[in-house]
């Protein structure tokens, strides 16, 4: 799929709360082998932290970068699984903050894990259809994992906002995109149930593999390219190991893929898991470098993006706060603390 007008990404920008708990007291509260967990610790929110104040930050961050008036967006649209309202939006919070009202279209945008490269296809197809100069799409989530479950692990919390524009001023060309989806109930949860099912310990065959693999190559084959033609490969990183089995897959080399700068450290951010991804690849790619980003949401279906990164992105890297600084900046809690900041202890 391509735009009408050429487009490209002006601005991103990421966070991730500061609060860690380490995978080995998980691990230890319910009497699990801790050598078993790859991913040595995830990020939790603050007690005055959720979805909608994680998205807050992103899109400061990604405004930073684009260096646009806040009144020239024509979108702020929101993907989470995680939203601090049941009925009540959260864009419309996200756009009152960075002062985009009230001429603005604001919406939250569910598809579980991909629901923020879904508002990103989204804001690709307005800014290129001529709707509107700019529009901000953000992917953001908070742990949902059960306690003693397997996702208890891995789902973590962190978003990443980006902003389509023109292409001549992005910091990454936009050269196309694909969708795959079917009706695959691999994970679910319920009205008025607090934590996901999933059907198995982790979601990958007919789920993920079908879908990240069919999309990316799918895409490739309109654009002439093959997975492995890029200097970065991006993957939904609900684990350590999916990532790394679908580049087995599709012939990339390992050392392109990027599960390594995030899912060990801060675990699965879910809706922002590739888009976070995205955000560390924008931190150190250089001018001319492509980039392939594939997201995967259970339900199920993948989105596909290539980009080639521009010169802007020297201009405009230093103006918000890198990745890796969000990364170090930790405070560890242990699981009690953890338990009462997720309001697991239910009276």
């Amino acid at each position: 799929m391509k735009t009408i007008k050429d487009v490209g990404i002006v601005g991103y920008g990421a966070y991730v709360p500061m609060y860690r708990i380490k995978n080995s007291d998980i691990a230890r509260v319910w009497g699990n082998d801790p050598v078993r967990v790859p991913v040595k610790e995830k990020s939790v929110p603050g007690p005055d932290e959720d979805a909608c104040t994680i998205a807050c930050e992103a899109a400061k961050n990604s405004l930073l970068r684009a260096g646009i008036d806040p009144h020239s967006l024509g979108a702020v649209w929101v993907g989470t699984e995680s939203k601090p309202y049941a009925v009540k939006p959260t864009a419309t919070i996200v756009a009152e903050v960075i002062g985009a009202t009230p001429a603005i279209n604001a919406a939250d945008w569910e598809f579980a894990c991909k629901a923020g490269t879904e508002a990103l296809q989204g804001a690709f197809g307005y800014v290129g259809s001529g709707m509107a100069p700019y529009a901000l799409a953000i992917g953001v989530d908070t742990a949902q994992g059960q306690p003693a479950d397997a996702l208890e692990y891995t789902a973590a919390a962190g978003g990443a906002g980006f902003i389509v524009g023109p292409a001549e001023e992005s910091l990454a060309h936009y050269e196309g995109s694909y969708s795959f989806v079917t009706d695959t109930p691999d994970f679910w949860r319920r009205q008025h149930e607090h934590y996901p099912k999933h059907a198995s310990r982790f979601t990958g065959t007919p789920a993920y593999f079908y879908h990240v693999t069919n999309a990316t190559r799918r895409m490739c084959d309109e654009l002439g390219k093959e997975p492995n033609d890029y200097d970065y490969v991006i993957f939904h990183q609900p684990n350590t190991k999916f990532p790394m089995a679908a580049a087995k897959m599709l012939g990339v080399d390992k050392e392109k893929v990027i599960p390594g700068l995030i899912s060990p450290y801060i675990g699965n951010t879910y809706a922002g898991s590739s888009l976070v991804g995205l955000a560390a690849v924008f931190d150190v790619a250089s001018p001319g470098e492509s980039v392939l980003c594939v997201s995967y949401g259970s339900g199920a279906g993948s989105d596909v993006f290539s980009f080639t990164v521009t010169e802007k992105i020297t201009e405009v890297r230093d103006k918000a706060p890198n990745l890796k600084s969000y990364v170090g900046r930790r405070l560890e809690i242990d699981y009690a603390t953890y338990a009462r900041y997720r309001g697991k202890i239910r009276m």
